[in-house]
């Protein structure tokens, strides 16, 4: 009789060490450039989500034939991270006035049209003019009430660069992103 070895299948400890030591060298390399993306995801959204509401508030201005509002939350002046409300300004006061009654948008009344959640921990949203401290508001034509154009700055807290975008709202009232992102200070 002869014999036959058994051929076992599997891996040595030797070798399942060199697996687990090369994938953790390629984690290593490659989660901070992940971290920075996600970050740089963050900011592109957060910057488009600021932009919409001027455009929405320009387009339903025209639409609506009335100011509405673009209004920071929070109580810190220039500052934007706490959130901001778009809202058909029937009075044109830049306030947001509610008569807390069970009936919404009546006549005459001040209609919440869409409210944004503040903005993740360790991002910023601030302005340096006094333009735009508090609201922007369009008239029923589209144009800005005010007419002198803002630059608002979007920045973040995390990594060594600290990167930001940039928004300009040019003196009829129309946002731009600026398309060179630069760091924060």
């Amino acid at each position: 009789m002869r014999y036959k070895p058994e051929i076992i299948l599997g891996f040595t400890l030797i070798e399942l060490l060199v697996t687990i030591s090369i994938a953790a060298i390629l984690l290593g390399v490659a989660i901070p450039s992940f971290i920075t993306t996600i970050d740089s995801n963050r900011l592109a959204t957060i910057t488009n989500e600021f932009v919409t509401a001027l455009n929405m508030a320009r387009s339903e201005a025209i639409k609506r034939g009335m100011q509405v509002t673009v209004v920071r939350k929070g109580a810190t002046s220039g500052e934007w991270q706490s959130g901001w409300d778009v809202f058909l300004d029937s009075d044109g006061n830049n306030a947001f006035n509610d008569d807390a009654d069970s009936t919404l948008c009546e006549a005459g009344e001040d209609c919440l049209l869409r409210t944004y959640e503040s903005l993740p921990s360790g991002y910023t949203l601030s302005t340096g003019n006094s333009t735009y401290e508090d609201y922007a508001s369009y008239s029923p034509s589209g144009m800005s009430t005010v007419v002198v154009g803002d630059t608002f700055t979007l920045c973040s807290s995390s990594g060594s660069n600290k990167p930001r975008r940039t928004i300009t709202i040019n003196a009829t009232g129309r946002p731009r992103i600026n398309a060179t992102p630069g760091t924060c200070p």
